[in-house]
């Protein structure tokens, strides 16, 4: 890729350089790194006024999401009319304004997950599954490295008042959630070898480990383990054929129903013998009482992201029993529920079925394009909400990524829908022309 092309008035900066260099960019001001860490308090805090000044960091990555869709407008609909439930499901927060328990909140809140879903459709007409990698892995490596320098020139600043590492981000959370993509990231290079950077992703997977250790984030944790787990499940899919794949798939969903049967069951007593948290932080009194609320308010919720806010009694009368002003339910299925009900969580499932079946088509049929990472990274994103809230999260980096591989699944499993095709055929000629329209 030419980045600078000589004319007889100068150097011009190509429309791919602008592509690449403004996604990078989007990517690095949604991950929330640095510049809120320099707007906090001493309590690690934002004021309000600090936050509307960080609001505006948002409009440059909506113009840039805008121009590159203007400027693609036929790949645009294709990526849309290719997944009809995608655009469905993001627009159900601006229905949900009708019954919302705070209609201008939702309202707003709603136009804010529209804008980052425009990153998302940018990102996965405009590059490759392999591009998108080096593209996080570059972005998201660019700010390991500067936690791991921050906690070595200011450890004060790069740890919070408890002592787990945070590096350049406001929390601790945020620091593990990105080290757990990193680390599958690096790894997904590594594994790969054409790229040449074995050396670098080396280097930034022990960074990430070192910042995944250091934050103390037992989901990221556990969702890095399962990240492994996924690798070799989805490597060993590739490479199955007929009944054996059908018994490797069968088996997969048999154990993994098992491990989230025996975690109900045994989590709590196996947590209190080691003396450690047995409620996870305050969760399951959390989810008992989130629970009684999604019953209530069961076919349609309370309203897009209007649950959690201070006009809403439900809220505080769940504040007032756990004592603490939970921000959110700390799982992304209860909170689409208090959303939407069951008339957003139902087809929400069914959207995320499908693209498991596409990614794991994909990876099956083609899989040297790349998608064994982005396999990965969709059910790491169903691990990391068992715990937490990430689904259907405006200006945030993982879910962007979580919506761009189910895009990016839609886009081109149509294309593989019959038996491998080798490169240079008819799929790789309709691939080349949905990057170069």
């Amino acid at each position: 890729m030419k980045v600078f092309r000589r004319t007889t008035g100068g150097l011009i900066i190509s429309w791919r350089a602008i592509e690449c260099w403004g996604a990078a960019m989007s990517l690095f001001l949604r991950m929330g790194a640095f510049f809120p860490l320099m707007s906090a308090d001493a309590d690690g805090t934002i004021s309000d006024p600090a936050k509307a000044k960080l609001r505006l960091l948002s409009l440059p990555v909506y113009a840039f999401a805008g121009l590159i869709l203007v400027r693609n407008f036929p790949q645009f609909l294709t990526a849309l009319r290719r997944n009809l439930l995608f655009p469905l499901i993001f627009a159900l927060p601006f229905m949900s304004v009708v019954w919302s328990v705070s209609p201008s909140i939702t309202l707003r809140r709603a136009v804010g997950l529209l804008s980052t879903m425009l990153l998302a459709y940018v990102l996965a007409i405009r590059f490759t599954p392999r591009q998108l990698l080096l593209l996080v892995f570059a972005t998201m490596g660019t700010c390991i490295v500067l936690s791991v320098a921050i906690l070595a020139v200011s450890p004060v600043l790069a740890r919070m008042p408890d002592g787990e590492m945070r590096g350049i981000f406001i929390n601790k959370n945020s620091l593990g959630w990105y080290s757990s993509v990193m680390i599958l990231a690096a790894t997904a290079v590594l594994m790969d070898g054409t790229f040449g950077l074995r050396r670098t992703a080396f280097m930034l997977l022990i960074a990430s480990v070192i910042c995944l250790v250091g934050s103390g984030s037992m989901t990221a944790t556990i969702t890095t383990a399962s990240a492994f787990c996924l690798i070799g499940f989805y490597s060993a899919l590739q490479r199955s054929r007929g009944i054996g794949r059908i018994v490797l798939i069968m088996l997969s969903v048999q154990i993994s129903v098992g491990l989230l049967v025996s975690l109900r069951e045994f989590l709590v007593p196996f947590l209190e013998a080691l003396g450690k948290d047995a409620t996870l932080t305050g969760r399951v009194p959390l989810w008992e009482l989130v629970d009684r609320q999604i019953a209530d308010h069961l076919l349609f919720g309370f309203g897009y992201q209007a649950f959690w806010t201070e006009s809403n009694p439900a809220a505080w009368g769940i504040w007032s029993e756990i004592q603490w002003m939970a921000p959110h339910a700390h799982n992304g299925f209860r909170d689409t529920m208090l959303s939407f009900g069951l008339i957003g969580m139902v087809p929400f499932v069914w959207l995320l079925l499908r693209a498991l079946r596409q990614g794991a088509v994909l990876q099956c049929r083609d899989p040297k394009y790349g998608w064994l990472w982005l396999n990965v990274l969709t059910v790491m994103m169903l691990v990391m909400n068992l715990t937490e809230s990430l689904f259907l999260v405006l200006n945030d980096v993982i879910f962007t990524l979580f919506a761009t591989a189910i895009i990016m699944f839609s886009l081109y499993a149509p294309l593989f829908r019959s038996a491998p095709i080798p490169r240079g055929g008819r799929a790789h000629a309709e691939l080349a022309e949905l990057q170069n329209a």
